[in-house]
């Protein structure tokens, strides 16, 4: 299997608030890191190609990447998609449906700490100039932990919503936190979504689940030599890769949790 990064980006910024600083990269590193990876040789392609030979469609060219950035930090608009258009790249971007504001107005409501999110009006300026909106869920929750219609809700009613505001189509889809179950796969699939992004730290590859297909997520504290690593196609495995004990432990604890009215929160973690 040829290896495949999928890069996992959150906000690029130099002022991040603190619950998201540890997933932060500043301006200069993007831009260094793009670099990095066009020298390289990579070529990026967007995540629908990936997608499409993971479903058995047009094989992918020898050395490719895949970048995607998650929640929908305002900084993507003012910093990201700038950087990305100067090298011609593509990139996905997962919105949090309920983070996502009108213009001069207020989200309906999500479970992310306060941070400057993007509005609608450039969700849509994004999706024009090319850029794949995908879904990320409504409020962020942990769908592995949350049942029946709010997990509905979650999946299938944030996809109607982008859907609407953007009139046409979308299929992308991105787990909170990186957590799933099989039971919530099961629904993405059946909500329409023909692919959805876990993180597990491991490269992608054509042989990948379309329903959990596996990221490297880029955190401030990521060295130089394993980010260089990552574009030689070198250090993690390729996935895909089979839920561990560690990831059902976990998973079982924040049910529990949960259940008490104690759930577990913060900011993404590994799976």
């Amino acid at each position: 299997m040829i290896p495949v990064p999928v890069f996992l980006y959150h906000s690029v910024s130099d002022d991040p608030p603190s619950w998201i600083a540890p997933y932060t990269v500043t301006p200069r590193v993007f831009r260094e890191q793009i670099e990095r990876i066009v020298d390289s040789g990579l070529s990026v392609v967007p995540l629908r190609r990936l997608v499409a030979a993971i479903h058995g469609g047009p094989p992918l060219p020898p050395r490719v990447a895949v970048l995607t950035f998650d929640d929908g930090f305002a900084d993507f608009y003012w910093t990201v998609a700038p950087i990305l258009s100067d090298h011609g790249l593509s990139a996905t971007l997962y919105v949090t449906v309920g983070a996502v504001h009108p213009p001069g107005g207020t989200p309906t409501g999500s479970l992310l700490p306060p941070a400057p999110m993007l509005n609608w009006r450039q969700v849509n300026t994004l999706d024009a100039l090319g850029i794949e909106i995908g879904g990320h869920s409504q409020t962020h929750a942990q769908l592995d932990t949350v049942y029946g219609q709010k997990c509905a809700d979650e999946i299938a009613g944030s996809k109607h919503q982008l859907e609407d505001v953007l009139g046409h189509e979308v299929t992308a889809f991105a787990y909170p936190h990186g957590y799933s179950s099989p039971a919530v796969r099961r629904r993405v699939r059946e909500a329409g979504w023909t692919s959805a992004t876990a993180v597990e730290n491991k490269f992608s590859s054509a042989a990948d689940d379309p329903m959990r297909i596996c990221r490297l997520m880029v955190r401030n504290d990521t060295p130089e030599h394993v980010f260089q690593d990552w574009t030689m196609g070198h250090g993690p495995v390729t996935g895909p890769v089979p839920e561990s004990l560690y990831t059902r432990g976990w998973r079982s604890y924040r049910r529990l949790r949960a259940a008490v009215g104690s759930p577990v929160g913060g900011p993404p973690q590994e799976t």
